[in-house]
C-alpha cells in the first residue's frame, strides 16, 4: 500500500511503501541502544544478502555520491590510472571524482543513447596499466544500461578492478557479486548504490560492497585521502554496530530494513524480471504516441527511460500538465534539456501506476493538440507486462 499523494515517476527518489514510511516514523533511539543496534546489524546482513558477497558491505549516511567516492579512494592511489566507461552524465561524474584525488583519469564516452563497445574498452585497457574501471550499470541521464556479461570479462582480462555504479540498478538488475560474468574469475569487485532508487527508500543512505580483491587493494594502500570515506573506519562498525565512528541515520536505517525486507521477499530474480517487463511496457506504449526512447531496446535500462518528445511538444508545459494530474516526471540533462523527459519505472512502482501514467501522458498530448490513441497505448502496455504478476 502507498499513501503517496503523487506518483513520483522520476529517476529517483521513487515511490515509498506505507510500511517503509511507518518504519521510518518509529521512535528515534540512541545509535548505541541495543534495540537499534539489532536493526542496524540486520540491515547490514540484508545488504550482504542483496549483493551476495562474502566480502564487506557498508551502510552509511550519505548519497550515492558518497558511495562513489568510497569506491575510488579506497582502491586507487594518487597517480594510479582509472578508466571511466561513461554512458551519460553520471558516468562522467567519476572523472571529477578521480581527478579530485590526484588519480589519472581516462574516459571512454559513448554518444548519448549508445553503449561503449567491449572492443573499445579492450583497446583502451591495452594501452597501459589501469588500476580500475568504473561502469554505470544504468545511467539515469540516458536510460542506457551496461552489459556486464560483455564488459566484465574484458576488464578482468587486463587485471583491473571492476567498480559498478548500481545507483539506478541495484535490486532491479543483475549485480551478483558471487557470479562469474562471461567466464571463470570474472566477478564484480565493488558495487555501490543509494537507498532512494530501485530499493525504494527515502534518500540519505549509501550502500557499498567490496569483495576480497577490492579489500586487498585497500590493504595495499598505506593511507587514503579520506576520513569519513575510509572503509577502515567503517569495517569495525559493520562487524559490530554497537561501536561508534559516525552517527548513523537511525530512522533511515529503520526504513532500509523494511525496504530490503520487501526486496528480499519478492526475490531478486523476480524483481529483475518485473523491472524488465515494466521498462519494455513503458517504452513500447509511449512509442504508440510517437515518443521514441533515446536508448534502443538492445541497450535500454529496465529502471528508467529517457523519452524524446514528438515535434511541437513543449517540455515545461507538458511536465507541468502532468504534475497537475498528480504524476511527476523529470526533465532531461545537458544537450537533451527541453527535448526529452525521463520517467522512472522502478522500485515500488506498480503496473497500475505506470499504466495510469501512460494514459495521462496520452491525454496530455491530446490536450496539447496532438492526436494520439490512448486505448492502443494501454493495449500495448498490457501485452508487455502480462507475463509478470505484480
Amino acid at each position: 500500500m502507498m499513501r503517496n499523494q503523487e506518483m513520483l515517476l522520476i529517476p529517483g527518489p521513487t515511490p515509498v511503501m506505507d510500511s517503509i514510511y511507518d518504519a521510518m516514523a518509529s521512535e528515534t533511539r540512541s545509535h548505541t541502544d541495543p534495540r537499534f543496534v539489532k536493526i542496524y546489524k540486520h540491515t547490514i546482513e540484508q545488504t550482504r544478502q542483496v549483493f551476495n558477497t562474502d566480502g564487506e558491505v557498508f551502510v552509511v549516511a550519505g548519497s550515492g555520491t558518497i558511495a562513489m567516492e568510497m569506491a575510488i579512494v579506497n582502491t586507487i592511489a594518487e597517480g594510479e590510472r582509472l578508466l571511466v566507461v561513461s554512458h551519460g552524465y553520471f558516468g562522467d561524474r567519476f572523472i571529477k571524482l578521480g581527478q579530485a584525488f590526484g588519480i589519472q583519469v581516462d574516459v571512454l564516452q559513448a554518444e548519448w543513447g549508445q553503449q561503449v563497445s567491449p572492443e573499445d574498452i579492450d583497446r583502451k585497457l591495452a594501452e597501459g596499466t589501469y588500476k580500475a574501471v568504473t561502469v554505470t550499470h544504468a545511467d539515469t541521464s540516458t536510460g542506457v544500461a551496461t552489459d556486464l556479461e560483455a564488459v566484465v570479462p574484458v576488464i578482468k582480462k587486463h587485471g583491473a578492478l571492476v567498480i559498478v555504479d548500481g545507483v539506478c540498478a541495484s535490486t532491479a538488475m543483475d549485480e551478483d557479486m558471487s557470479k562469474e560474468y562471461g567466464g571463470p574469475g570474472n566477478t564484480l569487485d565493488i558495487v555501490l548504490t543509494g537507498s532512494q532508487k530501485a530499493i525504494g527508500v527515502p534518500p540519505g543512505l549509501a550502500l557499498i560492497a567490496f569483495n576480497q580483491t577490492a579489500l586487498d587493494a585497500r590493504a595495499a594502500m598505506e593511507r587514503v585521502p579520506a576520513y569519513y570515506c575510509d572503509i577502515y573506519n567503517w569495517i569495525p562498525i559493520m562487524q559490530d554496530p554497537s561501536k561508534y565512528f559516525a552517527t548513523p541515520a537511525v530512522n533511515l536505517i529503520y526504513a532500509l530494513e523494511e525496504g530490503l525486507r520487501i526486496v528480499l521477499d519478492e526475490g531478486i530474480e523476480s524483481r529483475i524480471g518485473r523491472h524488465q517487463a515494466f521498462g519494455r511496457a513503458v517504452r513500447q506504449s509511449l512509442a504508440v504516441y510517437g515518443m521514441k526512447a533515446l536508448a534502443s531496446e538492445e541497450v535500454a535500462a529496465p529502471t528508467l527511460s529517457c523519452i524524446l518528445y514528438p515535434e511541437g511538444v513543449d517540455d515545461a508545459t507538458f511536465r507541468a500538465a502532468m504534475a497537475d494530474k498528480g504524476t511527476i516526471l523529470s526533465g532531461s540533462l545537458a544537450h537533451l534539456a527541453g527535448k526529452a523527459f525521463r520517467i522512472g519505472h522502478m522500485g515500488n512502482s506498480t503496473a497500475e501506476m505506470l499504466e495510469k501514467a501512460v494514459v495521462q501522458i496520452g491525454e496530455t498530448l491530446n490536450e496539447m493538440g496532438l492526436q494520439v490513441d490512448v486505448s492502443k497505448a494501454v493495449e500495448v502496455f498490457s501485452s508487455e507486462i502480462k507475463q509478470v504478476t505484480v
